[in-house]
This record gives structure tokens, C-alpha cells and sequence, in this order.
């Protein structure tokens, strides 16, 4: 099969790899119907995540249908469609069972595309299917559903729920990536005051507002709008959604005395902790993997039309052109690119947007 495989820091390639095999009487195999390319996968290919082996089948999303199951799976069978979350649990050790699976120490947690070959590939073992499998209805649209397996639950659990957006907050977001546009979208759902959406580049805060945003910001432009929404007093939420020093700390000066910092970015350089000017307001910071125990609930809410999924994805490819896809999608401020999917020629050809081009 094809497989886009890691070779190192700046080196991937579409290439062949040999079919994946069950290893486990808990594995299935899923042919890949649709995948997207996430901003983690950005940081691996720069060296960020440094546990990533040269010879690894990157991606860790997908929606496919079910070719194989070992003995031991019992929620899904051959020819189901699933999702296939980015985090795996085997269900049996401490935190899974407080439903952390991403926090799993029996072999789960997030190893697809990390630890192990992920889903950027005709086909892909997952282990742990009971938990990591998710059926969909034929009704659900792919290039709609993959991105419940990742961005969507990240952006609710570890920043909405754990930023505790409550009704009446002021809720800033940091980065308007496509992290950050599901976080503005998921914090709508308990109606705060208002949200602010900051970012560098004009069209992904046109992108927030569309989505929810009530007022958009410039970096430079933010702390000062901050401020004078609350009259001083600052944010009651800041959701970091980028994964750079600059941004977290930016959080930290917008963040109000008792208010919570939920990071959600992913960061390969250190951050400085101001805890001089910190220790005396009472501040809440939150990090966190994500656990995917809320996909349930939003792919609920993606079938009933209460999830704006299809309004992040800018561009669609097929499965084969996953090289243009990454360079694609790794030139945002150029292509305008939100989410790219990728998919087989019968679900998936390319498109963009109106306005945009690759």
C-alpha cells in the first residue's frame, strides 16, 4: 500500500509500505476513506515531538471502513464505517477508567502516527478498536466526520472544558488556526458574553467570525481590546491555541484575577511561567492531551447539524496527492488553507474555495 511515511526532521515521502497486520486480538484494520493532515503532524515533521522514529506512517485521523477485526473486538465487524480517534485506551488501567484515555499507561493513549504507523495511508491498524472506533452513519459526510477525531473534541475538552467557559464569560481565544476556530465554535455552546478571536493573519479571523467570534484582534491589538471589553479587568477564559512562548504568554497577561488558562497548543520550545506577576491573581493555567471521551456527544451533535465541521475545511485532495496537501496546508498565510482533507477519488477531488489557490 501507499503510506505517507516520517524520514527524519523536514523529510516525508508518499511512498510504498507493507500492508499493515493485526498484531493484537483487539486490532482491526480500517481502509482509509478519508484522513486530514493536523498541526501536530507540522511539529513532527520540524523535530518537535522527537519520540517520532524515521520509518513511521504519520497521521492520527481517520474515517474507514472496517476490513478486519481480531478476536477480541466486539463493537465493530467487517464493512462497518467508522471513525478513528486519534486517541486509543485500552480501557483497563487507572485512567482509563477515570475515561483519560489519552493518559493511558496499557498501551494506548496517542500512539497513531506517534508511536506507532498512523492513518495517512491506504490502510491502517488500530489498536484497541473497541475504544478507539467510532460507527458513523452513511449519512455523515467524511470530509465532515474526520474532524471529530481530532480538532473538535481537543478543542472542547482541553480548552473549552477545561478553560470552564461558563454563560456570561469573556471568552479570548488565541490562534485562529483550526484548533482555535473549533473552540470558538464548541465555547458558543454555553453561551458566553462574548468571544474574542486573536490571530496574525486577516482571513482566519474573518474565518472566527463566521464561525462565532463576537470581536476579532490582531496580536498587537489584543490586549488592549481585552481590556477595554472588561473594563479592565481581563478574560474570564483564554484558550491558547497556537504553541509558541509569545502566545502563551500573551494568555497570561489577558487572563483576569480567578480567571482560567486553558493551553491547547502544542509546544517544542520552552515558555517562560511569569509566576512574579502570576502567584497573586488567583490564575488557573490547564494543559492537557486530549482524551476524545466527549466524540460521542459531538458526533451527536455533528448529525443532528449543531457542529459547523464543514466550515473549516478549505480543500480537498486525493489520497495520492499528500505531499501537495502537507505543502498545502503548511503555507496558510499564502493558500488559506483551514483544514485540508484527503480522501479516495470516488469520496474526495480537489477544491478550493472561491478566492483562495494553492
Amino acid at each position: 500500500m501507499k503510506a505517507l511515511v516520517f524520514s527524519g526532521p523536514g523529510r516525508s515521502a508518499w511512498q510504498d509500505v507493507p500492508d499493515p497486520r493485526s498484531q493484537d486480538a483487539g486490532d482491526a484494520i480500517v481502509r482509509v476513506e478519508a484522513v486530514t493532515i493536523c498541526g501536530t503532524d507540522l511539529h513532527i515533521l520540524k523535530g518537535d515531538v522527537p519520540d517520532v522514529r524515521p520509518g513511521t506512517v504519520l497521521g492520527h485521523e481517520a474515517v474507514g471502513q472496517v476490513v478486519e477485526t481480531g478476536s477480541a473486538v466486539q463493537g465493530v465487524r467487517p464493512g462497518d464505517r467508522v471513525l478513528v480517534s486519534c486517541i486509543t485506551g485500552c480501557g483497563r488501567c487507572r485512567f482509563c477508567r477515570e475515561g483519560a484515555y489519552g493518559q493511558c499507561r496499557g498501551g494506548g493513549g496517542w500512539i497513531l502516527g506517534h508511536l506507532i504507523d498512523g492513518t495517512q495511508a491506504e490502510y491502517v491498524r488500530v489498536p484497541y478498536a473497541d475504544l478507539a472506533l467510532h460507527p458513523l452513519p452513511a449519512s455523515v459526510d467524511a470530509k465532515e466526520a474526520v474532524l471529530l477525531a481530532d480538532i473538535f473534541p481537543t478543542a472542547y475538552e482541553v480548552g473549552v472544558l477545561n478553560g470552564r467557559v461558563r454563560p456570561g464569560d469573556t471568552v479570548a481565544v488565541v490562534g485562529s488556526g483550526p484548533i482555535g476556530l473549533a473552540a470558538v465554535a464548541t465555547a458558543r455552546l454555553f453561551s458566553p458574553a462574548r468571544i474574542i478571536a486573536v490571530d496574525l493573519a486577516a482571513p482566519r479571523l474573518e474565518a472566527a467570525k463566521r464561525l462565532g467570534a463576537d470581536a476579532i484582534a490582531t496580536v498587537e491589538e489584543s490586549e488592549a481590546l481585552v481590556a477595554d471589553l472588561t473594563g479592565g479587568l481581563g478574560a474570564d477564559v483564554v484558550i491558547e491555541a497556537v504553541g509558541v512562548p509569545e502566545s502563551f504568554e500573551l494568555c497570561t497577561r489577558m487572563v483576569r484575577p480567578g480567571g482560567h488558562l486553558a493551553n491547547v497548543g502544542v509546544h517544542g520550545r520552552p515558555a517562560t511561567l511569569h509566576l512574579e506577576d502570576l502567584w497573586i491573581k488567583n490564575v488557573t493555567i490547564r494543559t492537557g492531551l486530549v482524551d476524545t471521551y466527549s466524540t460521542p456527544t459531538l458526533l451527536r451533535m455533528l448529525v443532528d447539524g449543531r457542529l459547523p465541521a464543514s466550515s473549516l475545511v478549505t480543500h480537498t485532495f486525493e489520497l495520492n496527492r499528500m505531499e501537495e496537501a502537507y505543502d498545502v496546508f503548511a503555507r496558510p498565510a499564502e493558500t488559506g488553507a483551514l483544514k485540508v482533507v484527503l480522501g479516495e477519488p470516488s469520496h474526495t477531488t480537489v477544491s478550493v474555495r472561491a478566492g483562495e489557490g494553492t
